[in-house]
């Protein structure tokens, strides 16, 4: 598209082991980075997952009955309601997440078993070649793909945002945008990457 991107990983993901059950009737998956931790022995499980980046993922470690919400986590748990399939649902998840779709599932009659699979920490001091680069105003814009990355980079208190121009996947991840001031902050019609990345054209 012909832009120069340059990389700035807000958060470390660490995986858990994976304390799952051997026979669910399905898996909800809300992040790609909950992938590595399923085990094989699941591969024939049905999954719902929030998008199709996750979608691909799961298809690539060898889940072979994926279903994309084509979303965000709500829209993941309206494609679980509707399909209605009885038996305990196991949503795989990051450390503190997951808890307010666990709860929209069971109380829309879901059975659901939330479990951890992996850790986020937050990057504690940003790249000195990304500040100086801020400061010099050498950056156009930000692309943020998920809320807690967006929490992450808003607490390094990052200079010149106010000459940037932010791109966030959903109006969740430009809420933790909002601490900082921005040229603008432009949020994409839906949360896929395709419509993040329409922003830049």
């Amino acid at each position: 598209m012909g832009h120069e991107p340059t990389t700035l990983p807000c958060l470390t993901v660490t995986p858990l082991p994976a304390r799952l059950p051997p026979h669910p009737a399905a898996l909800v998956v809300t992040s790609g980075q909950a992938v590595p931790a399923l085990p094989p022995a699941l591969h024939a499980v049905p999954v719902f997952c929030v998008g199709d980046a996750t979608a691909e993922k799961l298809r690539l470690a060898g889940f072979t009955r994926v279903e994309s919400a084509h979303g965000d986590a709500e829209a993941l748990a309206r494609l679980v309601i509707a399909r209605k399939m009885p038996g305990l649902h196991v949503l795989a998840v990051g450390e503190r997440h997951g808890q307010k779709l666990a709860a929209d599932l069971r109380a829309a009659g879901v059975s659901v078993l939330r479990r951890r699979v992996y850790t986020v920490a937050k990057l504690r001091a940003m790249p000195e070649a990304i500040r100086t680069g801020l400061e010099a105003g050498e950056f156009a814009g930000a692309l943020f793909y998920s809320a807690e990355t967006a929490r992450a980079f808003a607490a390094l208190k990052p200079p010149g945002t106010a000459c940037l121009q932010a791109y966030a996947l959903s109006q969740n991840v430009a809420k933790g945008l909002q601490d900082l001031p921005w040229a603008a902050i432009h949020v994409a019609i839906a949360p896929t990457e395709a419509d993040l990345m329409a922003m830049l054209a």
